[in-house]
């Protein structure tokens, strides 16, 4: 039976934007609430571990205590910023984040907890349709009624995306085509260190989506098992995206923004309901963002550099980036979900 007090401490927590749901702990099912002031949230790339700092004021709480103190009433307004990983949704969300009007999140660990639980069965339809409604309530939360949270997500929670989006709410959809998504991937040691990671995830994922795909990780190369990265990330996408429906998402290819960035971020943030005239536009893709490495600010990184890194991984890797597009084209005649994928970004 929860206290007097415990419910007392349970409702600041919710009642007060500047303590964020960190992370939910699945073995005593409590909520971790960490204490980031407006610019704290703004600041963050990653709304995890990283973001966790030894100064950080932190408070744990009953999921069950937390859920109760979110009123039926409350805010569940978020909008969403889903990706398949190294197409700029984080220079997105720093730039829509620049307006007054946007309380910009990156990454949240709970979405994560959420996305992993669900897949592995954790819950029933009820249980996750409540928590769901809860989780949309503590991310909507904003420190003046005139903004809005938007939430930029990790990519393989884009497997959830539907269940994500609450109504009334819209999302952006960031990809790029199979061939720049390989080079990136291949132009990079950390993005190849991550690739080396998340592609048996990715092989059981797209397997869910594609019957009868047998795939050896053993016998891929770097570029196939980047090709499979796009599959699986771009099938995840078209799949929330035919769920949720053409009203409330709007696809953003990275490519298409770079070259034609004023417009690109316009009519991102008119759908999003934002007010954006070409000035400020033209203000914030001439700006210091558009020059910096947006997950570490601290680094140069401006379109010019991102060409000459996927140069490179074309001179270094050209015959096996043209074989894994060759087979990401089979394979689309063999799928319809991957044949799809390739209708909407293409494969070189």
């Amino acid at each position: 039976m929860k206290t007097h007090s415990q419910e007392s401490a349970a409702a600041a927590l919710v009642a007060d934007p500047a303590w964020f749901p960190f992370s939910l702990d699945a073995v005593s099912d409590a909520l971790l609430f960490a204490r980031l002031e407006e610019e704290g949230l703004r600041a963050a790339s990653f709304l995890d571990q990283r973001a966790l700092g030894a100064t950080k004021e932190r408070r744990q709480v009953a999921w069950d205590g937390a859920a109760a103190a979110v009123a039926g009433d409350a805010r569940r307004d978020v909008h969403y910023i889903f990706h398949i990983g190294h197409v700029g949704s984080t220079l997105m969300s720093r730039l829509l984040g620049e307006s007054a009007s946007v309380l910009a999140l990156r990454e949240p660990l709970l979405l994560r907890t959420f996305a992993e639980a669900m897949a592995a069965g954790r819950w029933g339809e009820t249980e996750i349709r409540d928590r769901l409604s809860i989780l949309t309530a503590l991310l909507s939360r904003t420190f003046r009624s005139d903004q809005r949270a938007l939430v930029k997500a990790t990519s393989f929670t884009s497997e959830i995306a539907d269940r994500l989006v609450p109504a009334g709410s819209r999302a952006l959809f960031l990809h790029v085509g199979a061939r720049t998504y390989i080079e990136t991937i291949l132009g990079g040691d950390a993005s190849r260190q991550e690739l080396a990671v998340l592609t048996p995830g990715r092989v059981a994922r797209l397997a869910g989506r594609c019957p009868g795909l047998v795939l050896n990780l053993d016998r891929l190369t770097e570029a196939q098992k980047a090709m499979v990265g796009w599959a699986c990330e771009m099938t995840s996408l078209s799949r929330s995206a035919d769920v949720l429906g053409p009203d409330r998402v709007l696809w953003v290819d990275f490519d298409a923004f770079l070259a034609e960035p004023v417009g690109t971020l316009m009519e991102a943030a008119a759908f999003l309901g934002l007010g954006m005239d070409a000035a400020e536009a033209e203000r914030l893709v001439t700006g210091p963002l558009m020059r910096r490495y947006s997950k570490a600010l601290e680094y140069e990184y401006s379109p010019a550099l991102r060409r000459e890194v996927l140069g490179d991984a074309r001179r270094r890797f050209g015959g096996d980036i043209e074989a894994a597009l060759a087979g990401l084209a089979a394979l689309g005649q063999r799928w319809p979900a991957i044949g799809a994928a390739i209708g909407r970004s293409g494969v070189g």
